[in-house]
């Protein structure tokens, strides 16, 4: 693809991941860090997950999606890729926001990893309580 061509961009975080996500006109491929979309996001779920949002606007079609993502996971890849092409979806077209926001598309998920606290194994687990 050439610099030339026009695209819409969106940014998506999700946990540790960030996604830079551009939306060329085309026929639905999708590239993400180089490599194929099935290579990328090993488990259907994941893939689902990514296609969302053209879904919601019935676009699946349309748009070449390119993707640089970091940080993070798959899980957390394929969340933050979500939340990109959402928002790269309403600067495509703003008629898209209504229904990208009624199923929570353009929401970022703030749930992140809680820090380990002194004195404890985890976030959350203590030692093990001996009474005698």
């Amino acid at each position: 693809m050439t610099t030339e061509q026009r695209y819409f961009y969106g940014l998506g975080r999700r946990k540790s991941s960030i996604a830079r996500v551009r939306l060329y006109p085309g026929n639905g491929t999708v590239v993400i860090n180089g490599r194929p979309f099935e290579d990328a996001l090993p488990r259907e779920s994941l893939r689902y997950e990514v296609m969302q949002p053209l879904e919601a606007v019935d676009a699946q079609n349309s748009y070449n999606v390119q993707v640089k993502v970091q940080g993070g996971g798959v899980a957390g890849w394929a969340g933050a890729i979500k939340h990109g092409v959402a928002r790269a979806l309403v600067v495509a077209d703003e008629a898209n926001r209504r229904p990208l926001r009624s199923q929570g598309l353009l929401t970022r998920d703030p749930r992140v990893k809680e820090r380990q606290k002194p004195g404890l194994k985890r976030a959350r687990k203590a030692p093990q309580f001996t009474k005698r």
